[in-house]
Order: C-alpha cells, then sequence, then structure tokens
C-alpha cells in the first residue's frame, strides 16, 4: 500500500492510547465540510511507500505499539486486508476509521483489527447530499459492527444542518443497541466545499443535548467537544 500520511505520534486517534496515525487517499464520499479535502479528491503524491512506513513503525514500535488506519476512505484500497494482516503480524493493535460503505471490505478487515471507529454522519436521507444514496451499505456495516466482537465506536461530527435533534433521533434509530456513539465538535478550516468555512458550529450545550437524545439508543454516549 501506499499512503498520503502518516502522522508518527497522535494523542487523540486511537481512545486512551498513543498511537501512529496512516492516511489514504481517495473517498467514496464528498462531505462539504471534510477537513482532508485533499484526501478526498485528486490526490497525487507525495506518497508515503508501504516498506518505509512498517521500517518506521518498527523502530519506534517499543513506544508506540498502536496503528490507526484512516482517510479518505481506507477500504477503497484493496490491499488494505493484508497490510492490516501484516501489521498484526509484526505485533500492532490496529484501528480502522470507515465510513460503512464498503461493508464486504470491512468484513474482509475484521479479523485484523482491535478497533473499529464507523463514521455516522446524518440521517440516512441526508446521506444523497453527501455524495451516495447506498444507505443499504451503511446499514450493513452498522449491523456488522455491532454483530462482531470487535471493540468500536460509532462516530458523528456534529455539523449544523446535518445534524440537528431530528436527526440524532433519526441516527440514534440506525444504531439502536450500540455500546459506544461519539459526538464530535465541528471545526469549520479547510473544508471541500469553502462555504462550510463559514458555518458556525454547534455550542456545547447543544451537542450536549444531542447526546441526551441519543443515550435513549446506545449504551453510552461519549462527548470530544
Amino acid at each position: 500500500m501506499r499512503f498520503a500520511g502518516f502522522q508518527k505520534t497522535s494523542l487523540i486517534d486511537y481512545p486512551d492510547r498513543v498511537a501512529s496515525v496512516l492516511f489514504t487517499a481517495g473517498c467514496n464520499l464528498r462531505c462539504p465540510y471534510c477537513h482532508n479535502g485533499e484526501l478526498v479528491k485528486g490526490y497525487a503524491g507525495p506518497f508515503h511507500e508501504e516498506e518505509a512506513i512498517i521500517e518506521s513503525l518498527l523502530e519506534r514500535k517499543r513506544y508506540v505499539d498502536f496503528v490507526v488506519v484512516t482517510g479518505g476512505e481506507p477500504t477503497l484500497d484493496p490491499e488494505l486486508p493484508a497490510f492490516l494482516e501484516r501489521l498484526r503480524g509484526l505485533g500492532f493493535k490496529v484501528k480502522l476509521d470507515t465510513n460503512g460503505l464498503k461493508p464486504d471490505a470491512l468484513r474482509e478487515c475484521m479479523p485484523f483489527l482491535d478497533y473499529i471507529a464507523m463514521d455516522v454522519k446524518t440521517s440516512l436521507e441526508n446521506y444523497a447530499s453527501l455524495g451516495t444514496e447506498d444507505t443499504d451499505s451503511i446499514m450493513e456495516s452498522i449491523n456488522i459492527i455491532k454483530d462482531g466482537e470487535l471493540d468500536y465506536e460509532f462516530r458523528c461530527t456534529a455539523v449544523p444542518g446535518f445534524v440537528e435533534t431530528e436527526t440524532v433521533q433519526k441516527m440514534g434509530e440506525m444504531v439502536r443497541g450500540a455500546k459506544k456513539f461519539v459526538f464530535q465538535q465541528y471545526k469549520p478550516e479547510k473544508t471541500l466545499d469553502p462555504e462550510y468555512n463559514e458555518v458556525k458550529p454547534h455550542s456545547e450545550e447543544t451537542i450536549r443535548g444531542f447526546a441526551r437524545v441519543m443515550d435513549d439508543y446506545v449504551d453510552k454516549v461519549v462527548l470530544r467537544v
């Protein structure tokens, strides 16, 4: 595999762990508020090659043995399962971030994962505004994760317009019975659609209200605001 980015140390991407983060290029959504727009479309390099990544990870493994693979959308790369298997074979703990649009690829990856974070971005009817109408795949991935044995979280960036109280109720129905749901604050910077740089984020109080709504549907709600 090749990676568009490599963050050697992160304190926020793997829950309660210090981790290294790998970024893949390309995505099958076009969220206008995306802050990794350079990775979503037209990324032409530079790339970090797999062997160099592995060498660097092994050099630092004594201090950091957790690895997060994010994007973009990692499951678009057919080489992902083999790469994850390689990481696990080298003794790393692995987390995958995904938007859930490739449930078959998710199934292939799961034997080599320790943690999954899937974005639940909005209610199903709003996904068309994010670039897809394939909500069946999203629901399939949600159920794969809920029914599996891996530790996981569903997470949502609370973007005004896409995430409101009535939206959260519908999202709750999507993930009903899940173990963990995370709300993240929206940061309007370097967005794919420049207009979203001007969108005022929800207040912390409003997001806490979303959490109270979601609490009726899942075991645990976490705020990262």
